[in-house]
């Protein structure tokens, strides 16, 4: 009995391991000619770079975490999280509610009081529950919070009406104490995301030394440039094709996205409808080297403000000194966008050419110490919960279910999961095997 997990990211090689422990006998199938996913390494020049976004490594499952740390060994370093957001030019600490001092007194005192107001109505009960995420950011941190960073920095990431965004990966986010954004409103030291605030890095080899160390475990189980073009199952096996080569399954799992399983599947209009319909970001990414030995200790920086192309730009060179030849320092941007939209289409050349024109005027670089420069692209980067998304989802997912296929992994189960929960919908899923 042989199954075959289609996708060689985190999850399917994750999934892979555990499933080989336990006696299942596997096979990976991967469409790429390196495994990872988002969680692809660049290596040139003397320069380590996240290509998919800025990856870190924490999670409050202590099980899932150790089995990370696990996989690096000794090939790790602890960091403290050191994040600002960019406002009105002035860097505010992370998360914003946790640094309202350093705004300016006015905007200090509209975020706290309308915070306050909103805990009284709410204690009235005269406010309404929120149905979408734009209502959530007013109803959960008040006008000031939410119009001055939540909303400008949401719009800008999903590139998605916020009214039309549901509810369910809000979720897992805290509700800020009252104490906390008083104490932060008068300058007293808050942590937000506790969880978080210290974060584990690979100290060779970027985000992707986690891959490797995966691969190595069950390489001679994993085929590459294998691109799943069709899904047939004949006779109770599953056929499996790239266009020329065939091989044979008993059982199938799959971590790729659901909407390229839908498309090499014989699913119905209704299915194939469904899934053109689940909306997602693409994202590029700006790799940028500089001829100095550091530019700041931040560990990544937001930027709500629209006028700036980049959502996010981290430091590669400050979660570990060997991502970067001796001397030199890295910066990471981060744009979503859609394939095929006035960003996308932008040439490499000139993506390159504002984003450090940006980061210049932003005083973060200085563009005579560009050394290196490279822009990725890669088509799924975020999922996003609109207000249909449950209906086409469940469409979807009970094809696949009927069918015998199990979805297993962020864009398999087409939902918004970090790389622990990646690790962790992988657990789950080899307990019940």
């Amino acid at each position: 009995m042989t199954t075959v997990i289609l996708g060689g990211g985190l999850t399917g090689l994750t999934l892979g391991q555990l499933l080989l422990d336990k006696g299942i006998d596997v096979e990976i199938l991967e469409k790429e000619t390196e495994c990872g996913g988002l969680m692809r390494s660049l290596q040139e020049d003397g320069f380590t770079f996240d290509y998919g976004g800025s990856h870190i490594i924490f999670s409050k499952d202590k099980s899932v975490l150790d089995f990370m740390l696990r996989l690096l060994g000794e090939n790790k370093v602890k960091k403290r999280r050191n994040t600002k957001i960019l406002y009105k030019g002035r860097l505010v600490k992370y998360p914003f509610e946790n640094g309202l001092s350093d705004l300016p007194k006015e905007d200090n005192f509209e975020s706290v009081i309308s915070f306050i107001r909103n805990l009284i109505q709410k204690e009235k009960g005269e406010m309404e529950k929120p149905s979408n995420l734009k209502e959530w950011c007013y109803y959960t941190f008040g006008k000031g919070i939410a119009e001055k960073h939540l909303i400008p920095y949401n719009e800008k990431i999903w590139k998605y009406p916020l009214e039309n965004i549901s509810l369910e990966w809000v979720e897992r986010i805290p509700n800020p104490p009252v104490e906390d954004v008083i104490k932060s409103s008068l300058g007293i030291e808050t942590e937000g995301y506790s969880h978080q605030l210290y974060f584990y890095y690979p100290r060779d080899g970027g985000i992707q030394a986690l891959i490797r160390s995966l691969e190595e475990k069950i390489e001679d189980r994993i085929i590459k440039n294998f691109k799943v073009k069709k899904v047939d199952k004949k006779a109770g096996k599953w056929h499996i094709s790239d266009g020329e080569d065939a091989r044979v399954y008993d059982s199938i799992i799959s971590t790729i996205p659901v909407v390229e399983l839908v498309k090499a599947t014989d699913a119905s209009r209704e299915v194939k409808k469904a899934a053109r319909h689940l909306n997602f970001n693409s994202l590029i990414t700006i790799l940028i080297g500089l001829d100095v030995s550091s530019i700041n200790d931040y560990s990544w920086l937001y930027v709500p403000s629209k006028a700036i192309l980049t959502h996010r730009i981290s430091f590669p060179s400050n979660f570990s000194p060997r991502v970067v030849p001796e001397g030199k320092s890295s910066v990471l941007g981060e744009i979503t966008c859609k394939v095929g939209d006035a960003v996308w289409k932008l040439s490499d050349e000139e993506i390159v050419r504002r984003v450090i024109t940006d980061m210049e005027k932003l005083k973060i670089i200085d563009k005579t110490k560009v050394c290196f420069t490279k822009v990725k692209r890669l088509e799924y980067a975020y999922v996003i919960n609109d207000l249909n998304y449950h209906e086409n989802k469940k469409i979807v997912e009970n094809y696949f279910k009927n069918e015998g296929i199990d979805l297993v992994g962020r864009f398999s189960e087409f939902k918004y999961l970090n790389m622990d929960m990646c690790v962790r919908s992988a657990m789950d899923y080899a307990v019940k095997k």
